[in-house]
């Protein structure tokens, strides 16, 4: 199977240095070292240009040679973003040119001019289609995006090539399912990779999937192994994603859908895509974007001579992300760091040269409703309130969903159990005694409403690891089951 595997690397410019100094030791050059020692094979890489300009700053200089090197030998696809993290659909034109431009600086000023770099990764794979002509004027020749913006009822062929209707780019569709089995590190190696695949690794389609390059080593510890078994194992071909094309010939025209990386089909019918960074609900995301939006327009009514380095370098960092990720308490949450993204935004304005006191004035009010209201909704409970409601929301015992409604979903609930115990068995027979403790714990977790508190469902793991026919198949048969012997009463007299 030709397997294009993408990772992003990012830090923000503010990063501590005791954090980066772990990522950096856990993850990067293990990463690189894995890149080094393989044999075939090559990654699609992103590097922000933050990220870059905090391994010239904290002295890793040697991760610019390594990655050059890289590079060179063909073991790594540069794909380019936006250097501070920025979510594009959100910005001015004017203002997403600027964060493509600066990443591409950065890129050459540190891994060389004669770089090449064809693709593009927009910062959590946010789009909208005025993304179009933005990319196609820095001559990229293909986007990657989740599957989720090919359409919420369409089913994407990995035997084709898509291309953007009425452009010049392609588009690549990371594969959620594919990309979270390793994230999650439900499988840690690639023979537990390809057995949960199943006859997929077989077949003539390609893979695509896409992560934080973090999550090998930093938040998954000892994860790397399966990037390094990746290079390795004779079922996959790491490609890179320009590499696609030679293979597939087929291609298909596809109209986008806005989207993001974390957007599900529920918040695509609301509308609210870019939920985490502009949620219509929070009045903190709106006192942020109407303050940077101020700003912004402060900086375009001058001239762009009369505007210092030091001051637009300050403008570009406070447009990064994370404050409005971390004012969104669903869940993220940070006072310190929603503060710091206000200071940064009212820290550029400082910097023009001629500002108005009414200027000053309306931005220093702006910074103290945003910083009062986060301290108010932290004292309040609100956030606690929001958080609850979010679990609620997302936490609902499997139990519940299913045999205590009764009817035809109690047959849902006793296909789990029943496949599972299955499952436990068939591992304890092959000797597999840690699969088969999974097993048994997931039951015990269902039949005691404690899964709402695992990362990943127990009924989701499951799905990874058997084939959803077979699934789909034994739920129906015990759906009948139920319906054959519901009386004509309410009640059940006996099991």
């Amino acid at each position: 199977m030709k397997w294009a595997n993408f990772l992003h690397f990012y830090q923000p410019a503010n990063q501590k240095p005791e954090i980066l100094e772990a990522v950096t030791n856990q993850s990067y050059r293990k990463i690189l070292d894995i890149l080094k020692n393989s044999k075939r094979g090559k990654i699609n890489l992103n590097i922000s240009g933050s990220l870059l300009d905090l391994f010239d700053k904290y002295g890793y200089k040697d991760l610019f040679d390594r990655t050059k090197e890289l590079v060179r030998e063909g073991k790594i696809e540069l794909v380019a973003s936006a250097k501070y993290h920025a979510i594009l659909p959100l910005l001015p034109e004017e203002e997403i040119k600027r964060q493509i431009s600066e990443n591409l600086k950065s890129l050459k000023y540190y891994l060389g001019e004669d770089i090449v770099i064809k693709g593009f990764f927009p910062p959590e794979m946010a789009w909208n289609d005025k993304l179009i002509p933005i990319l196609e004027s820095f001559n990229f020749s293909y986007v990657i995006l989740d599957e989720i913006a090919y359409g919420v009822e369409n089913k994407i062929d990995y035997r084709k090539i898509y291309k953007i209707k009425n452009s010049k780019l392609n588009v690549f569709f990371r594969e959620r399912r594919a990309s979270n089995l390793i994230m999650s590190a439900v499988v840690r190696d690639t023979s537990s990779f390809v057995e949960v695949m199943k006859g997929e690794v077989m077949s003539d389609r390609y893979l695509v999937t896409a992560m934080d390059g973090e999550t090998f080593g930093h938040h998954r510890p000892g994860l790397e192994r399966i990037l390094e078994e990746s290079f390795l194992d004779n079922n996959f071909e790491l490609v890179g994603l320009s590499d696609l094309e030679k293979f597939y010939s087929e291609k298909e025209e596809v109209s986008l859908t806005e989207s993001t990386w974390a957007s599900s089909v529920q918040d695509i019918k609301k509308g609210i895509q870019f939920l985490t960074w502009l949620d219509p609900e929070n009045i903190i995301h709106r006192l942020q974007w109407d303050f940077l939006n101020f700003v912004l327009k402060e900086f375009y009514s001058r001239d762009s001579s009369s505007i210092s380095d030091i001051a637009r370098n300050k403008l570009d960092i406070a447009v990064s992300s994370d404050q409005f990720f971390w004012a969104s308490a669903k869940p993220w949450w940070s006072v310190e760091m929603i503060e710091y993204g206000a200071w940064l935004v009212i820290d550029a304005l400082r910097s023009l040269p001629d500002l108005s006191e009414e200027g000053l004035n309306r931005a220093r009010k702006f910074y103290e409703e945003i910083v009062s209201t986060a301290f108010d909704w932290q004292r309040s409970g609100k956030i606690s309130t929001m958080m609850n409601n979010q679990n609620s929301i997302l936490r609902i015992p499997f139990k519940n969903r299913t045999l205590e409604l009764g009817g035809e979903e109690r047959g849902v609930y006793f296909a789990f159990i029943d496949m599972m115990k299955r499952e436990e068995l068939k591992a304890k027979n092959l000797g597999q005694y840690e699969k088969a403790i999974v097993w048994r714990d997931a039951i015990y977790k269902l039949e005691n409403k404690l899964d709402i508190y695992d990362g990943i469902h127990a009924v989701d793991f499951f799905r990874n690891e058997v084939s959803n026919p077979e699934v789909e198949k034994t739920i129906l048969e015990y759906k009948k089951k139920y319906k054959d012997i519901k009386g004509g009463q309410p009640e059940q007299r006996g099991q």
